[in-house]
């Protein structure tokens, strides 16, 4: 009879710790920096989408979860491939652009270099099983996800053959087709002559001015933030798309176009406002406000914050090292949690978690990989004080561990 028990507790005690090892966040096994945890978790999201695609085998492979409140199943359905791979490689896309970093770094980046070259050929190749939609109104969306990431990463622009650069212009020409809708859309066309703008190509600009204007001059709330559209939305708009978009846009178009230096003072103002908030609102755990639409966009609420990081944009009043710590908690907030992923390792609808409830009715497995953007530091070089300052607490923990701080007031721009 005991010799039964101690057998049963036995079995329970290994299986407790089995769980344990298994569901263990990535946050608490041994790393050696917190670069390295972030490429880890890098690897553990984009890797099922670049590397199915790289083997042409993305559609065969990617599991399609639709939100509960689908509006069509079919259309969200088709367009789900290009959504997982142009938000992938939006967020990924700096630090391929990068060299140098650990051994192990440096192994990774030269096979997701190779991936994301083949994924690239295949996604505009209208003979690979893999060629995405390009045209209809979420291809829209998500080529100017993917205009983005070769718009932050020249490098793999430069290492396309030529047939395969024409056949990339063959299919953001495409998107063209489609009229945006008079919201934060404007700057998806936006993006994509940007794309044309900064590699030499034809660009219309008509389609920048409209976005430039409309945001610069009529949908500036207040205190950092736009509205997206006629109406203020309280979500996280201004940082899945509104100010990295503008941000990104401008900086190509600025080199090219002096027509749109007007908004360059007023921008620089916004977005270090914004970033201070954006900081603010990450909680001691990593957790924040759950608000607004696309809160399974996971780690993308903070696009905004981890761009500034990015280009060596922050404010004075926040540095890298806080920033940098702030971003770490979200990351493991959102993607450790039991269930984040899929037995085969893709994401599942979700913010802590699989939450289906959560997604709102245009979201499917595809959408989530947004998620990559908060990676975008990644881009900066190893050595970079981002990386090697030494660990700081952001604001929410020095306040709520008693520290006393001054007060944060709004900025006005006049």
């Amino acid at each position: 009879m005991i010799k039964s028990i101690v057998s049963v507790r036995l079995v329970i005690f290994s299986l407790t710790l089995l769980f344990c090892l298994q569901y263990a966040p990535l946050s608490a096994q041994s790393k050696s920096s917190t670069r390295e945890l972030w490429l880890d978790y890098l690897d553990r999201v984009a890797r099922p989408v670049i590397s199915n695609l790289a083997e042409d085998q993305l559609k065969a492979n990617m599991p399609i979860a639709l939100a509960p409140k689908i509006d069509n199943t079919e259309t969200r359905t088709r367009v789900a491939y290009l959504e997982a791979f142009g938000r992938t490689l939006c967020g990924i896309a700096p630090w391929l652009n990068g060299e140098g970093g650990s051994e192990r770094e440096q192994k990774m980046r030269a096979q997701y270099r190779a991936w994301t070259l083949k994924a690239v050929e295949n996604a505009v190749n209208p003979e690979s099983k893999d060629y995405m939609v390009w045209e209809g109104f979420q291809p829209l969306v998500d080529a100017s996800f993917f205009a983005q990431g070769l718009i932050r990463s020249p490098w793999i622009w430069e290492n396309l053959s030529p047939k395969v650069q024409q056949q990339v212009v063959v299919a953001l020409l495409i998107s063209r087709k489609t009229i945006p809708s008079y919201s934060n859309w404007l700057l998806f066309t936006g993006m994509v002559e940007a794309f044309f703008c900064k590699y030499g190509y034809e660009y219309d600009r008509v389609r920048l001015d409209y976005g430039f204007k409309t945001f610069g001059r009529q949908w500036y709330t207040g205190d950092g933030m736009f509205s997206d559209g006629n109406s203020f939305n309280m979500d996280y708009y201004n940082s899945y798309v509104i100010q990295p978009f503008l941000v990104d846009i401008f900086d190509v178009v600025k080199e090219k176009d002096k027509a749109y230096n007007w908004i360059e003072k007023d921008l620089v103002k916004i977005t270090a406002r914004y970033a201070e908030i954006q900081e603010r609102t990450i909680n001691t755990d990593g957790s924040f406000p759950v608000i607004g639409r696309s809160i399974i966009y996971r780690g993308a609420a903070f696009q905004h914050l981890a761009n500034m990081a990015l280009l060596n944009r922050l404010p004075e009043s926040l540095t890298p090292a806080q920033v940098r710590g702030a971003l770490t908690a979200v990351i493991g907030r959102t993607l450790d949690a039991p269930n984040t992923f899929t037995e085969s390792g893709w994401l599942n609808l979700g913010l802590a978690g699989h939450q289906p409830n959560l997604a709102d009715y245009y979201i499917n497995t595809g959408s989530l990989y947004l998620c990559s953007a908060i990676f975008l530091p990644l881009g900066l070089p190893a050595d970079d004080p981002f990386w090697t300052s030494p660990d700081a607490d952001w604001t929410a923990k020095k306040i709520w561990s008693g520290g006393d701080l001054p007060a944060d007031h709004a900025m006005h721009l006049n």
